[in-house]
């Protein structure tokens, strides 16, 4: 077993990059192992030997954390599909492997919770709801060891400051990540607030890492991350997904396939980044300093490997990263057959 790791807080005392791999639920979606529309990781309990799987294929290509798979593991949504008896296994499966790969490889374990799609600010019966959900996935992290929690993709001040309260209140004293998303509109969360009194409030509140996730691709969160950077005094949070969004179509949410229709989410595989985006994402990230990076819905290991390579890492999944000096077309190897390699390139 590795020697125990330094803390999420250590780490970013020391000014260290923590970089998380999220997106277990587009992945296994696309593996065929968890239907799209509810997004229900019914794949914990079914096939936990794969979750287990991917927590390590993302910490061999890159990841500090192994992000427990609890996001929409909720007794919310495990309602909606009729399977609330299975809500404690559930997270406490994911959580149990998160540790246990953590323990392998010297990482982080975190927790995760996230938006509950019950929350109304104007209906207070929601807010109990809300907290009942927040306080068992937070308590059952900490029993099993989670080294941090990370809130997530609130469209809403309110649901996420209740989502840090339920943190400091039931998480032991575990550091909290909170991260919003911010839709079409840059400048003004769901409930009104701007993104830089978003952002202040959760880090007054005691939110050791604020930021953003999901919805936006890089190019698009970017900008709104760099307008708030040098103004928030704790370290601030990108975890974009990997999808070509741009000015016009600032979301994921917001593409269009060659139809003209929606392309959320069957249709988003047209979008996705090249790793020569990934890698621009990653230099500027750098650049501006941000301490706690990933890439959320959409992404893959190739993606959190070249991110991480553009941070300047060498995970062990650099040993496999592309070569082409090597390729029998392409390649200036001198053990190549020059000769065959010329008369290839003028027919391609």
């Amino acid at each position: 077993m590795p020697p125990k790791t330094k803390g999420l807080l250590e780490r970013l005392k020391d000014g260290q990059t923590v970089i998380c791999a999220e997106g277990y639920l587009f992945e296994f979606e696309r593996r065929g192992y968890l239907k799209a529309g509810a997004y229900v990781p019914e794949v914990v309990v079914e096939h936990p030997d794969l979750v287990k799987g991917l927590y390590r294929e993302f910490v061999h290509a890159g990841s500090d954390v192994v992000l427990a798979f609890t996001y929409y593991g909720h007794r919310e949504k495990l309602r909606v599909i009729g399977r609330e008896a299975d809500l404690e296994t559930m997270n406490r499966t994911a959580l149990k492997l998160a540790r246990e790969v953590a323990d392998e490889t010297g990482t982080l374990m975190a927790g995760n919770i996230c938006n509950t799609t019950v929350f109304d600010p104007k209906v207070p019966s929601t807010r109990e709801e809300c907290i009942t959900i927040f306080k068992e996935q937070i308590e059952w992290a900490v029993e099993e060891g989670a080294d941090y929690i990370v809130a997530e993709t609130y469209g809403m001040v309110a649901e996420a400051m209740l989502a840090l309260e339920c943190i400091k209140k039931y998480g032991k004293g575990l550091p909290a990540v909170v991260c919003m998303t911010f839709h079409k509109d840059a400048d003004r969360s769901v409930d009104g607030l701007s993104l830089l009194d978003s952002m202040r409030t959760l880090e007054e509140a005691g939110a050791a890492v604020v930021g953003l996730n999901c919805g936006r691709g890089p190019f698009t969160m970017l900008p709104l991350v760099e307008n708030i950077k040098n103004k928030i005094k704790v370290p601030v949070a990108a975890l974009p997904v990997p999808f070509r969004c741009d000015e016009l179509r600032p979301t994921m949410q917001s593409l269009v396939n060659h139809k003209g229709s929606r392309a959320f989410p069957m249709d988003l595989d047209a979008f996705l980044c090249s790793r020569t985006m990934i890698a621009e994402f990653g230099q500027r990230c750098r650049e501006l300093g941000l301490q706690y990076v990933g890439l959320c819905c959409g992404n893959a290991s190739h993606f959190t490997r070249t991110l991480a390579e553009s941070l300047g890492r060498t995970p062990p999944a650099s040993k496999y990263s592309p070569d082409m000096s090597q390729h029998f077309a392409y390649g200036t190897d001198k053990k190549l057959h020059s000769l065959n390699t010329q008369k290839v390139v003028k027919l391609l």
